[in-house]
């Protein structure tokens, strides 16, 4: 199987998925080898940036046979870099004869990707039909690309976690008297509505609200998002302590009372599963798969995207109920724990890549679809 995605070390949940597969039961049952794509983990310039879009598609031909692949896995996201550079990838893993899994990581539904070309749209749906299986992460993606390409192999696979390291995390009861601790881990960008979400700790201390936000991360609009914060007042309220893994990830959830995600779009953000099995319940934007593993006032509260009074409002709720906070991290440690390990993903890619492979099928049920 010829994983494509971004570099494994990369700060992206499609590099979280690629750890996952790899660390996972999965790769002892299929040989999985994993081909990069992106710009994530590169030193390059713009000019070696093209070089590289020019030759990867041979490389790949390269790869697929001097690996003799029977499935190319190819992650990718319905955003415009992502689908153009990846059509290429599709049409050279097709022409070389091989099956392809195409993994959709959120971005756009389809109907709604060129709403503007009637043209635009036929070639997506004829891309779309070159795959020989579709997976996205969303019921609502299931649904869309179900009626976008009918009659395509479709399925649902969430992503999902090692649950095991986050068991262990105390969740002491928050004092009332004590700042709201919030938290954000990801990509430092304008569309995961992080000004949004400054704007909104503003306007909850305005409120008389006391809270402490760690932002945890890097990304094009760092430099931008801390003047923004000096400039809001917000400078001994929001502490930006760059990108972090493992054992710092964890100390930094055990002691966060919520996280806060405020997306425009989503697939099923890794940040958010590790936070609600460490106990942390969620306040995020209803979009993507995250209204699949959230409901609204028992794991979490819900904001519109690009509202910031939404997450004003929020944040003072949160500060008020601790009781809340605590019912409400008790659901998110048994809602993931339920449906979103490892072993569940294990079990639905592996009834996939039979599929696709025609190997004897030992790991599993068929994925819910």
């Amino acid at each position: 199987m010829l994983v494509l995605g971004p570099h494994r070390g990369a700060l992206s949940g499609i590099s979280s998925h690629l750890n996952s597969l790899f660390a996972s039961p999965l790769a002892a049952e299929f040989a999985l080898v994993h081909f990069q794509v992106g710009s994530q983990g590169r030193a390059e310039g713009r000019a070696g940036r093209w070089l590289r879009l020019l030759i990867s598609p041979f490389a790949l031909a390269i790869a697929i046979v001097a690996h003799r692949v029977t499935v190319v896995h190819l992650n990718t996201a319905l955003n415009v870099r992502a689908y153009w550079r990846d059509l290429a990838y599709l049409v050279v893993a097709k022409i070389c004869g091989r099956r392809v899994l195409y993994q959709v990581h959120g971005g756009a539904l389809p109907h709604e990707f060129f709403p503007w070309s009637r043209a635009l749209t036929a070639v997506l749906r004829a891309a779309l039909r070159l795959a020989d299986a579709i997976v996205v992460l969303a019921r609502v993606e299931l649904e869309a690309y179900r009626r976008f390409v009918p009659g395509r192999e479709i399925v649902a696979v969430p992503n999902a976690i090692d649950c095991a390291p986050y068991a262990t995390v105390a969740r002491p009861r928050s004092d009332a008297q004590s700042p709201l601790r919030l938290a954000y881990i990801g990509r430092l960008a304008r569309e995961k509505g992080l000004y949004e979400l400054l704007l909104g700790l503003h306007s909850a201390r305005r409120l008389r609200t006391q809270l402490q936000l760690t932002i945890a991360g890097s990304g094009p609009e760092e430099s931008r998002l801390k003047r923004f914060a000096a400039a809001l007042g917000l400078a001994r309220n929001v502490e930006f302590v760059g990108p972090i893994f493992g054992e710092d990830k964890i100390k930094l959830l055990a002691n966060a009372d919520a996280f806060i995600l405020a997306s425009y779009s989503e697939g099923l953000p890794y940040a958010m599963l590790e936070s609600m099995a460490a106990g942390v319940p969620v306040v995020a934007t209803p979009v993507g798969a995250i209204p699949d593993v959230v409901v609204e006032g028992v794991h979490g509260l819900f904001v519109p995207p690009g509202d910031a009074v939404a997450i004003a409002e929020a944040i003072a709720r949160l500060a008020l109920d601790r009781d809340l906070l605590a019912r409400m991290s008790a659901a998110c440690r048994t809602r993931i724990a339920g449906t979103y390990s490892i072993a569940q993903l294990t079990q639905a890619f592996a009834r996939v890549y039979s599929d696709l492979s025609g190997a004897r099928q030992r790991m599993s049920p068929r994925p819910e679809t």
